[in-house]
């Protein structure tokens, strides 16, 4: 049996007091909290849980992903294994729970209902209804069904994805959602199917028809998409029904930070501090029904010990007892891994990337800054013998999508707002079938860009033959995640996003925002490997 004890000021959000006090931990569970009138400096507080997270987007696999997170204070995460199932189905959400295994970090893995995404790309797997019930009953680990990104399949009631919202509630599990600018008539039969959260909202009047119609709202803030500032003012009158979530972390910002960075901000807001941890820490435990302690006897030892309630300098992470991380060090070791991947394309040639001049006037993807969505505009795009090519003076550059699952001639379009004058920058990751995808100046630098990322079967890459730059970071793991430690992958990541600067992009995350340009569930234009797509008709753009 082994016992221990603490002593700080014991912030016990659930009856909304601070009082001095010890707790007393037998075998990893709180025994006892007993009230004193010691003067204590610190503070104990529950943990953090990030409410919806792709853990995949961080590029590192989840134990080491833990490694780095325990750092800033999170203890559990609900991770929708959406990603990884895209490219390797029921064995890559398997290769997400047993690699977490290796982590004391508490996880809740998703039954993802929408693999692929639509119909309208080319995925690695498929996941079925048969596999969500199979899912649900033989993994303990899933313990939610993952966003419900098809909402034009719920509206319209698609048989076989209303067939994965019954199995979710034959199991009794929540229903995330995922319903970007979805409002009225068809919001309602959205939410009266039974989902009960969204992350998509990015303006007050959306959260608010949300939340006055039952579901949960999670404030994202992650590295492309950030609605923070935007939805925080809301948090003061519904505390019961918001939480905080990253959604997709690139490893540099997951390395300066995590949920703890949204409390600092939310404390900096004037939102009082027990409803800042009840949205931190309680709502995700409660509405998902995690093994995750909050400061109650009987609950999992998992807390926080924190020098003060303004900056919440972290002095101690502990789950289930254990320090697991230290005055921003983690005690957690470094796991070594087998990859698992799905990665099955021959290299290309430039050739491939010309587009012939017989229209001059295209549809164009306009990127928006810290946004998923995008806008569709009309311009007149440059020739040159007899090819369409990049325009940098007016920053149209071209983009391709090329299928990784099987050879395929790419898709090719034009974007704006990417900002390069030279070079080209890809990437595997891309949502949600993970295909490559590449935005470049000359169809020379998009080959070799592409032809990277294809030999090491993965990764994210910066060319420019003109400056003498090739540089990759390998994902080995399903084409999404590194096999190496979290301070190798954010500093190749940190030196990428740089390089891409470097060639004129000014967006804040130039690599997310890539990897975002072929999701087409999120309006209003984006591209697949099957061609130009309306996000708001839901089909092919001619």
């Amino acid at each position: 049996m082994k016992k221990q004890s603490i002593s700080a000021n014991i912030v016990d959000v659930l009856d909304e007091r601070i009082f001095p006090g010890t707790i007393s931990i037998v075998d990893g569970r709180i025994f006892s909290i007993t009230e004193d009138d010691e003067e204590y400096e610190h503070f104990i507080i529950p943990g953090f849980v990030d409410s919806h997270i792709h853990i995949e987007s961080s590029m590192l696999v989840p134990s080491e992903f833990a490694r780095l997170a325990v750092t800033h204070g999170t203890v559990a995460v609900v991770a929708d294994a959406h990603e990884i199932a895209n490219v390797l189905g029921i064995d890559g959400i398997k290769f997400m729970i047993e690699n977490a295994k290796l982590s004391p970090m508490k996880f809740a893995f998703s039954a993802p209902p929408c693999v692929p995404a639509t119909s309208f790309e080319t995925s690695g797997a498929n996941i079925s209804s048969e596999d969500i019930e199979t899912l649900f009953k033989d993994y303990p680990e899933i313990m939610f069904l993952g966003e419900m990104m098809n909402y034009p399949g719920v509206v319209n009631d698609d048989g076989e994805i209303l067939r994965k919202i019954a199995i979710a509630k034959e199991h009794n599990k929540p229903i995330d959602g995922h319903a970007p600018g979805l409002s009225g008539a068809e919001l309602e039969k959205y939410i009266s199917a039974g989902i009960s959260t969204d992350h998509e909202c990015s303006t007050k009047g959306e959260a608010l028809e949300k939340l006055g119609l039952g579901m949960k709202v999670l404030i994202r803030e992650g590295s492309a998409a950030k609605n923070f500032s935007e939805l925080i003012p809301l948090a003061n009158k519904y505390p019961e029904s918001i939480m905080f979530c990253s959604d997709d972390k690139h490893p540099d910002d997951l390395l300066a930070g995590h949920i703890n960075d949204l409390v600092i901000r939310a404390i900096d807001n004037d939102i009082d501090i027990m409803n800042v941890l009840r949205i931190a820490c309680v709502n995700p435990v409660k509405h998902y029904g995690l093994d995750v302690g909050l400061l109650q006897i009987n609950d999992p030892a998992d807390f926080l010990l924190v020098e003060d309630l303004e900056e919440f300098n972290i002095i101690q992470t502990v789950i289930d007892g254990n320090i697991v991380a230290r005055k921003e060090r983690t005690l957690l070791p470094y796991k070594k891994i087998t990859a698992v991947n799905n990665f099955n394309v021959h290299p290309k040639r430039a050739r491939e990337f010309f587009i012939e001049h017989r229209y001059t006037k295209s549809p164009v993807i306009e990127v928006l800054d810290g946004q998923l969505t995008t806008n569709r505009i009309e311009r007149e795009i440059k020739t040159e013998n007899h090819n369409l090519i990049s325009d940098t003076e007016n920053d149209i550059l071209k983009i391709a999508v090329i299928n990784r699952y099987e050879n395929r001639n790419p898709e090719l379009a034009f974007v704006k707002n990417f900002g390069l004058k030279k070079g080209a920058i890809a990437s595997s990751v891309a949502h949600d079938s993970h295909n490559i995808v590449v935005v470049g100046v000359s169809e020379e630098d998009i080959c070799s860009a592409v032809n990277m990322i294809i030999r090491e079967k993965g990764g994210i890459c910066a060319v420019c033959e003109e400056d003498g730059i090739s540089e990759i970071l390998p994902l080995p793991v399903a084409g999404l995640m590194s096999d190496k430690r979290y301070d190798t992958v954010a500093a190749k990541y940190s030196k990428l996003d740089a390089l891409a600067k470097e060639l004129g992009s000014e967006l804040s995350a130039p690599f997310m925002t890539l990897s975002f340009m072929a999701l087409l569930v999120i309006p209003e234009i984006k591209l697949s490997d099957k061609g130009l797509f309306d996000g708001n008709k839901f089909e092919f753009i001619t």
